[in-house]
């Protein structure tokens, strides 16, 4: 089993409260780095010299936030009424359970039991705003001195693994993004590289990519790789054909989405490294989403900055699947890449 995917991904870190998995991930990188620091942000900052070689800045980016629920009341019969923390669709909520506050209470997202539907019902999908987290208070005092207004929520999914014909796969939450800051830990535990390496575990993308923005702002790297999970839409569809990337087929590498234009030159370095190492991979075909490669592109001056990411099935909701060959092929590429990297590549 693969343990550090399993810490991280059992770890809660929705977007805003993201302390549990960031101490987590210090402890996991402090003996592989040269220095550490926790912006006001909260992103975690990690510098690993390199052997001097190369006089390259190199930000590595992988966000810790999760995707989750927010408690804005409780109700006088002890129900919560809450928001979603990230983009959601309302039929992945209903009747999973989630831990609430700092202490974890237990609870579960209900609504009017299905027997109760009136006949023209039965078709509709439940919006959130019918939906309530139920930890089983009789009433609001009792629910009051257990969380609060105010309090996250975040989904409870166990870590698995399964192998079959099709290759091996991980079941779990939150492999957006712990998929890529596990990805990253890894780059840290591996050889130096020839330039100094500054990995950003970054807070808040699922909400706008507002760590990411901080932390290019400080670090001002000559170039940066963004590590992530990305939709893998490869269900059975007319065509049997996915229009985007699929499970078991390799790193997704970008090319454009909605928020920014990959670095042509760093893409070209990555599916030339890609090639050369025999490492399969796939090209994310342009669309919506976005990573923090659109805020880190941005910043300062501008930065040349690319994407990689492990495809990952039934994203934004409490249970992904990814595949293990594609998580390693991902370290594979983004390590090759990184000690392929050179000035000439990025300086104009």
């Amino acid at each position: 089993m693969n343990e550090l995917l399993r810490q991280l991904t059992e770890a809660t870190g929705v977007s805003g409260a993201e302390k549990e998995v960031r101490l987590l991930i210090r402890d996991l990188i402090a003996d592989h780095v040269d220095e550490w620091s926790v912006d006001t942000m909260g992103n975690l900052l990690a510098t690993r010299r390199g052997t001097g070689e190369s006089d390259l800045r190199v930000m590595v980016d992988a966000h810790m936030d999760e995707v989750g629920l927010l408690v804005v009341e409780i109700e006088g019969n002890g129900m919560l009424k809450f928001v979603t923390v990230g983009g959601f669709d309302d039929r992945a909520l209903l009747g999973k359970v989630v831990q609430v506050g700092p202490q974890k209470v237990t609870g579960v997202i209900g609504a009017r039991a299905v027997h109760l539907l009136k006949s023209n019902e039965y078709s509709k999908v439940v919006k959130r705003d019918a939906m309530r987290i139920d930890i089983g208070a009789k009433n609001k005092d009792a629910a009051a001195g257990k969380v609060k207004v105010g309090d996250y929520a975040a989904f409870v999914t166990p870590y698995e693994e399964s192998s079959a014909p099709g290759g091996r796969t991980a079941i779990g939450k939150a492999f957006d993004n712990r998929a890529g800051c596990a990805a990253l830990i890894e780059l840290l535990r591996g050889e130096r590289y020839p330039f100094d390496l500054v990995a950003a575990f970054t807070v808040q993308e699922e909400v706008g990519l507002r760590g990411a923005e901080v932390a290019a702002y400080r670090v001002r790297p000559d170039a940066a790789l963004v590590l992530e999970c990305t939709p893998a839409f490869d269900l059975p569809n007319e065509k049997d054909v996915s229009p985007n990337v699929a499970l078991g087929q390799g790193p997704s590498i970008y090319v454009m989405d909605a928020r920014t234009m990959q670095d042509p030159r760093l893409v070209a370095h990555l599916t030339r490294t890609a090639d050369a190492h025999a490492i399969p991979y796939q090209i994310r075909q342009p669309g919506g989403g976005g990573t923090n490669t659109g805020a880190i592109q941005r910043a300062a001056a501008g930065i040349p900055v690319a994407t990689i990411a492990v495809p990952g099935r039934y994203a934004h909701t409490p249970t992904l699947m990814i595949s293990l060959d594609d998580y390693d092929n991902v370290v594979r590429l983004a390590d090759a890449a990184l000690r392929g990297l050179t000035a000439d590549i990025v300086r104009r």
